[in-house]
């Protein structure tokens, strides 16, 4: 039948007749020897949604692996501020003393002075 004796054929049926018309045509343009006909891009549909899948999955491991490193950078900034901190009251004056006392140094009360050699 061409396009113009369907329209004919269309105008005399009844609305259910239609529907019913409508899901032979439906049914016809999915039947297997339509799938047959697409294969290649069906095949090209299920490439792509492969690769969105997998895509998305690894942008997941990424950010996680990002937060990871970010919560273990944060880690380590904390641990060089508290070693830093450490190392400056070691390093004050009173410090420096008590720690010499306890190896039996004791503070020169004379200034210091420049050794001269001949």
């Amino acid at each position: 039948m061409s396009s113009e004796e369907k329209e004919i054929t269309q105008e005399g049926l009844t609305p259910a007749q239609r529907v019913r018309s409508d899901w032979k045509s439906l049914v016809e343009k999915v039947s297997y020897k339509a799938i047959v006909n697409n294969i290649p891009f069906l095949a090209f549909l299920v490439l792509l949604c492969v690769l969105y899948i997998s895509n998305s999955q690894r942008a997941i491991d990424m950010q996680r692996e990002l937060n990871a490193r970010n919560r273990e950078l944060k880690e380590l900034r904390w641990k060089y501020m508290d070693v830093k901190s450490q190392l400056m009251y070691v390093k004050t004056e009173t410090q420096v003393m008590t720690n010499a006392e306890k190896v039996g140094l004791k503070p020169s009360l004379l200034p210091a002075y420049k050794i001269k050699g001949k």
